[in-house]
Parts: structure tokens; sequence; C-alpha cells
């Protein structure tokens, strides 16, 4: 199974640069996915993958292919890929073992009783079988998409295409599809680039991550490195929750906010350099300010503070809690048993490796 190379891309629509100098590597096997707001270029980065575009500048190589650069542009139904829209694209006039044998009619030396044959297999893979003389107007949503999954995988492709196939379904059958897409990729091992702005999704069922920002990507790696250790603003924001605290690099492993000092992961900072501190709610202690005195051992950053909103979100609560002579505001997320009021005084530690400095860029 070849794998997918992305050197410096560039796509414009104009005057707007909607890729640009986008560079990725997409192993064989594996499962990436482009994670991004709307505007980021990762449809339009998979489109280019596709065939559907022709970059003005950069090259896309599948194994030792060159698929896609400024003067040359293979057709989409010569790379061997198979994609999965956002709408499935499902021929309502045919039923669901017709719309997933559709593909391999364009496969030559292949009979119909094997093409009856894999198309058996595949259903009973994605869960469908017996539902084969229904028609897509028959179907929920779930098994719509599955059909759309199975006519892609049926063809045997060599990468694997999603542009947000699971938006149009509702929050319960979205987060079990996340699962089901999961499941069928370690059943196949296909090279699969997955675009979605979800981080929930991204995160469940990718390999690497991929993420997004004007054209670029910004950082690439696994769900849990993107979430303990990013790079830029941007990324902190935009996987997870996070506090930003804006300060400068003072002593070495300090960063300092007015009269506010904050213990960091990093002692490799420049000094007086502009550095944010990316701190996850979760990993803030909260206590009754009487205890606030016991804090601060093995590395913690001690401080006070009082509650100004209380949120309950069930396993949560969530607290926004002002630091005592300064301007900066954390939110806290802390189990339902610990339950402070409005107006009330609270002692904070947080540890020193949880303040991440985010020092790359502003965005």
């Amino acid at each position: 199974m070849p794998g997918v190379i992305m050197k410096d891309l560039i796509k414009r629509y104009g005057d707007v640069t909607a890729v640009e100098g986008l560079s990725l590597q997409v192993k064989p096997g594996e499962l990436v996915s482009l994670l991004g707001p709307s505007g980021c270029g990762k449809t339009t980065t998979l489109r280019l993958v596709a065939g559907f575009l022709k970059p003005e500048a950069g090259e896309i190589w599948v194994g030792d292919r060159c698929l896609s650069s400024p003067t040359t542009v293979v057709p989409p139904e010569r790379r061997r890929m198979a994609m999965i829209f956002q709408n499935y694209a499902l021929w309502p006039h045919m039923t669901l073992a017709k719309n997933v044998a559709y593909g391999l009619r364009f496969k030559k030396g292949i009979s119909t009783a094997d093409r009856a044959r894999r198309v058996k297999k595949i259903l009973k893979l994605v869960q469908l079988d017996g539902l084969e003389s229904r028609y897509p107007g028959e179907l929920s949503g779930g098994q719509q998409q599955r059909v759309a999954v199975a006519r892609s995988l049926v063809v045997e492709p060599e990468i694997l295409l999603l542009d947000e196939p699971l938006s149009n379904l509702d929050a319960n059958l979205r987060e079990e599809m996340r699962f089901e897409i999961r499941r069928l990729h370690e059943a196949f091992g296909i090279t699969t680039l997955y675009v979605t702005h979800d981080q929930g999704e991204a995160m469940v069922i990718s390999d690497r991550i991929a993420v997004l920002h004007k054209g670029r990507v910004v950082q690439v790696g696994t769900a849990e490195e993107l979430f303990q250790q990013p790079r830029t603003r941007f990324v902190a924001e935009f996987i997870g929750k996070t506090n930003l605290v804006d300060g400068v690099a003072a002593e070495p492993g300090v960063v300092a906010r007015g009269s506010l000092r904050l213990r960091v992961a990093s002692a490799d900072l420049t000094p007086g350099a502009p550095v944010a501190v990316s701190i996850r709610p979760h990993e803030i202690q909260l206590v009754g300010d009487p205890e606030a005195r016991a804090l601060g051992e093995n590395g913690e950053n001690r401080l006070r503070g009082m509650v100004q909103r209380v949120s309950y979100l069930g396993d949560a609560v969530d607290y926004q809690v002002q630091l005592d002579g300064s301007d900066v505001i954390l939110r806290v997320a802390a189990p339902p048993s610990l339950r402070f009021n409005p107006g009330e005084a609270v002692g904070l530690a947080v540890a020193r490796a949880a303040c991440i400095p985010l020092t790359e860029g502003g965005e």
C-alpha cells in the first residue's frame, strides 16, 4: 500500500490563496485527518489529491508516481483512489447492492459471479448484509454512510479520501460511526486522508492529525501529542479547551505577566520575548482558600483567586476564577463533588509541566 507525499502545494482561486505552501507526508497504511476550521484549505487539499484541481505550484506523489504538478495532472479515474463525499452521492434508483457494485463495472477482468461475491463480502464487513435489495431512501443516515464506505472499499483503492462523511448525521450516530470507520480502517489498512472540522472525530479515528490554518499545516502529531504539546496558540485553542496567559519570558523557566509569575514546562526561553502559556482547565487543582498554603509543593505554581462564575456540566463543574492582583481569569474543570460559589476565595495549584509555553508564531 503506497503512501502520499504533498510538497509545497499552492492553490489559488483568483486573489484568494486557499492552500499556501502545504507539505505533508502520509505513511503507507496510515489514516491522517486534515483538521481545521472552515476556510483553512482542508477540502481544497483533498481535491488536489483526488485530481479534481490542479495546483499552481508543488507536487503530489503516491508511491513512485507523480500525480500532480503545475504542468501535469493525472485524471481522477487513473489515480487508483476512492472518495466518500459529504452527501454520500448514492444512486437513488439503484438498490444497495447495485450502488456498491457500481464501481466494479469499470474494472477489467471481473466476472459477474466475482462481482456478486465481492459485494456480499463487503456488505458483511460493513454490517449491511441482508439489506441488499433496499434503496437508499429506505435506509437510515448511518446505513447510507455505510453504503458509501462499502462502495469505495469494494474497488480496492490504493488511497481512500473522505470529505466530512459524518457531518450529516445526528450527534449520537456520528459518535457511533467514528468507531465504525476506525474499525474498517484497521480491517483494510488502506492509506487514508480524512477531512473534518470536528476535533473529537479526528482524535478518535486518526493515526495522526494534521492541523491546518490559513492554507498551511501548522502541526502534525497524534491526538495526545497535539493536546499535550501544542506548538502554537492556534493549535492550543483548536484542540480542546485551554487557558492562554500572555506574558514575557523572565528568568529561566518563568513567564511573567505583571506581578503574576508562572513556572513553565520549558526553561529554553529568550528573556524578554513574548510568550503565551497554555494551561488546560483539568490540569488546575482547586481548593478552598484556607488550604492554599499547603499548595505549591513538587514544582507547582501556587495561586489565589475568587470564583466569578460556576457552570454545572454533569460530569464536571466549570469555574471561572479571577486571580488576585491580576486581570487573568482561568477556567477550571473540577469534579462535581467539589463545589464553590461565586464570590468565594479559592486556592489554585498548577504543575510546572502543565504550563506549556507557546513560542512558535502568534497564531
